[in-house]
């Protein structure tokens, strides 16, 4: 019998799915790709980035494979500690903290991963690509290197 009282809920965002195609010697072959970000609302978040031969199995595979890489990050009150600007790839990031009240002012991949992690005040810009992939891990990566920084300071 399973305690549901002690699970985490987790709040789960399917950000993007691209249908693949492949020329084989038999025909075409159909897959699907999907990007999801998970988050606990917490101050935890995770994306995961994964393939299958149909759209509800990609997205199972990219939850459970964010939900293994989900990671910690340091808050504030209800926004980050200080600015960060992360380059990844082709997309550069900008995240600065933000008064209480102001919302998440940021556009649609970043938006997501803030909400997924619970950053309730926070001003973001998305520069370089609007390539949602790199968008999405840009801004996970920016967040990591605010936990590691803030681990350093301790």
């Amino acid at each position: 019998m399973e305690d549901f009282g002690n699970r985490r809920e987790y709040q789960e965002s399917v950000v993007q799915i691209n249908r693949i195609s492949k020329k084989t010697k038999g025909g075409n072959q159909m897959r699907f790709s999907a990007l999801v970000v998970v988050g606990d609302k917490k101050g935890k978040v995770g994306a995961g980035l994964s393939k299958a031969r149909d759209v509800r199995s990609a997205i199972l595979k990219a939850t459970s494979f964010a939900k293994k890489h989900m990671f910690d990050i340091p808050l504030r009150g209800t926004t980050i500690p200080y600015a960060i600007h992360h380059k990844f790839s082709a997309a550069k990031i900008l995240l600065k903290p933000a008064p209480p009240g102001s919302g998440i002012i940021a556009g649609g991949p970043m938006r997501m991963v803030l909400d997924a992690a619970g950053v309730r005040d926070v001003v973001g810009k998305i520069l370089g690509t609007k390539n949602k992939i790199s968008n999405v891990y840009a801004t996970l990566e920016a967040l990591k290197e605010l936990a590691i920084s803030e681990e350093k300071r301790k």
